[in-house]
């Protein structure tokens, strides 16, 4: 395992290593063996902090949520600001600083596992993309928050398999919270206030022309935009909606179909029915059964 910087850790800092018994634990252990936190931490205003490494043995991401730094890899060297995450895969040659009179404010995590290429990847890490934005996001900040708090555990083996999979929830968080973010920065494009139209209209159709007036955008370029962010057009993103919607009333309710297809906005139960027969894989009857064997 690559050691963390030997910054000097004020009151509010954390910086955790996991010990070297419980990494073969976890490096073994079937629901851990793919993603698994070596070590991670929390540097407040970290006047002073850098790190330079020719080689690193294991996967290294870090957020900053506040302040400015640099990093560089290779020949590739850019400014690092508040939303930006560092993403630096084992091997990877790097160095970063904080910035001299506005030091950032960092959460990071050293991760190994069978898997950590796939999430690196994910992520969007590219050898001329080692930095990602996703904004100051508080559902981060929270998701970081609550990882470290394995450090208070007296090293139970059980509370690390959830660390480690509350790692891999994180690594997907930030890949929502990217796209989300993406959506944002777009003129005009807020992606969740859509979304949330999208929502609250559940019960009705919405027209390409109706959700492209609530982005304030083009019917090409809302759709087109859209398409970018979630990997699906806007009218068949609603239609998913709708059915998982209608998945949770068959679930919760005892509601016949017909009542179902009318709360999700179709007037015609057999044309629902067809609809959610090709969505989900089986009639709205055998989705219902299923769900309560």
């Amino acid at each position: 395992m690559s050691n963390p910087s030997k910054w000097p850790l004020p009151t509010a800092g954390v910086r955790f290593l996991s010990p070297s018994f419980m990494l073969e634990k976890l490096a073994r252990h079937p629901l851990t063996k793919d993603c698994y936190p070596t070590a991670m931490g929390y540097y407040p205003e970290a006047a002073g902090h850098r790190m330079e490494r020719e080689r690193h043995d294991d996967n290294l991401l870090l957020y900053c949520t506040a302040g400015r730094g640099s990093l560089s890899v290779g020949d590739w060297q850019s400014e690092v600001l508040p939303g930006n995450i560092m993403l630096l895969p084992q091997g990877v040659t790097h160095a970063y600083r904080a910035d001299s009179t506005a030091p950032w404010t960092l959460y990071w995590v050293h991760f190994q596992g069978a898997s950590t290429r796939v999430f690196m990847q994910y992520l969007g890490y590219r050898e001329d993309r080692p930095l990602v934005d996703a904004g100051v996001s508080p559902l981060l900040i929270g998701a970081f928050t609550s990882l470290l708090e394995v450090r208070r555990t007296g090293y139970s083996t059980r509370a690390f398999i959830n660390a480690a999979n509350q790692l891999r929830h994180l690594l997907t968080q930030i890949s929502l919270e990217m796209s989300a973010h993406a959506g944002r920065l777009q003129s005009g494009f807020e992606l969740e206030h859509v979304q949330a139209y999208m929502l609250e209209h559940i019960d009705r159709p919405l027209s390409l022309d109706a959700l492209a007036q609530v982005a304030n955008m083009s019917k090409y370029h809302f759709s087109n935009r859209y398409k970018e962010l979630t990997g699906y057009s806007p009218i068949r993103h609603f239609l998913n909606m709708k059915m998982e919607h209608a998945c949770h009333l068959l679930d919760s309710t005892e509601l016949g179909v017909g009542e179902i297809a009318s709360r999700v906005g179709y007037e015609d139960p057999l044309y629902f029915s067809r609809l959610f027969r090709k969505t989900i894989g089986s009639s709205a009857r055998k989705y219902r059964a299923s769900t309560r064997k």
